[in-house]
């Protein structure tokens, strides 16, 4: 079955080019309030989630959206077809810092889950902005002049050169570490902001490496959740050629249960996304 979603990708570029401006522009302060994961909401986070819910609520196609920031999903129209999850400002905690953000956007036909899912969406608020949407191919854009400018298709190599390793190190395994270290050994450079669109974005734009969020002590289950952040990216990466897995398990095969579930999640290059299956596989 045929999916048009190009007035959802319109959308998409009209709140992240509104987003590029509330960024600009905004008071980044805490609100009084915190969202559904317990953590403090930026007045960003508050004004951007509000953006992508207005651009959203224009389009009769979407049924229901779910926000990183709100308890519950919100239906939109009855007779709608797409469900959308989204992260507004993921990793606004480095707006103080100046340091890159981005929107995440799942999109799902006829309900929320990876076997629903049709394509996936994430915008970058770097010194440029870029966007880079995943349907049948994995796809990068620029905004210039107030416009997202195709600019070439994405795919990965094989093998990269890139280790982004999230999660308080402390409480990591002991064989995820030595399995990071291992990397590191054979000649892996670090590249971590703990922003997780900028670290995803630089892996997939420089040919390859590994991005990982392991189960951990402190978060048994992974910090990052399933239906605003993995499932996406997931979808991009495999899209272009490369791999996601919560360990052991491809992540686009895992279900979920609850809006703001989370999982352990590693994303990559085929080659270190196998060595991470072949370390996990014996201790798991």
């Amino acid at each position: 079955m045929e999916h048009n979603l190009d007035a959802i990708f319109e959308a998409i570029q009209k709140s992240a080019k509104r987003i590029k401006e509330a960024i600009d522009t905004k008071d980044i302060g805490y609100s009084q309030s915190a969202n559904s994961s317990g953590e403090t909401q930026l007045e960003l986070d508050i004004k951007c989630d509000m953006i992508i819910e207005e651009e959203f609520s224009k389009i009769p196609q979407i049924h229901t959206i779910a926000s990183e920031e709100k308890e519950h999903a919100d239906e939109l129209y009855a007779d709608g077809r797409y469900y959308i999850a989204y992260d507004p400002l993921d990793g606004s905690s480095l707006i103080d810092v100046n340091l890159s953000v981005g929107s995440i956007f799942g999109i799902y036909d006829g309900g929320f889950g990876t076997d629903k899912m049709v394509a996936a969406c994430y915008v970058v608020y770097g010194p440029r902005v870029e966007m880079v949407f995943a349907y049948n191919k994995v796809k990068l854009y620029l905004l210039q002049n107030d416009e997202f400018e195709y600019v070439k298709e994405i795919r990965l190599e094989n093998k990269g050169k890139l280790m982004a390793p999230g999660g308080t190190q402390q409480y990591w395994p002991s064989y995820h570490k030595k399995m990071i270290d291992d990397f590191f050994a054979s000649g892996y450079r670090l590249r971590y902001s703990g922003g997780m669109v900028p670290d995803l974005h630089q892996i997939l734009l420089k040919g390859g490496g590994l991005f990982s969020y392991p189960a951990t002590q402190d978060k048994p289950q992974g910090k990052l959740r399933k239906l605003f952040e993995v499932f996406p990216f997931a979808f991009v990466y495999t899209k272009a050629g490369g791999m996601a897995i919560d360990g052991c398990n491809d992540l686009l095969s895992l279900g979920y249960s609850g809006v703001h579930d989370t999982s352990p999640c590693f994303f990559g290059s085929n080659d270190e996304v196998e060595t991470v299956k072949e370390v996990y596989a014996k201790h798991e």
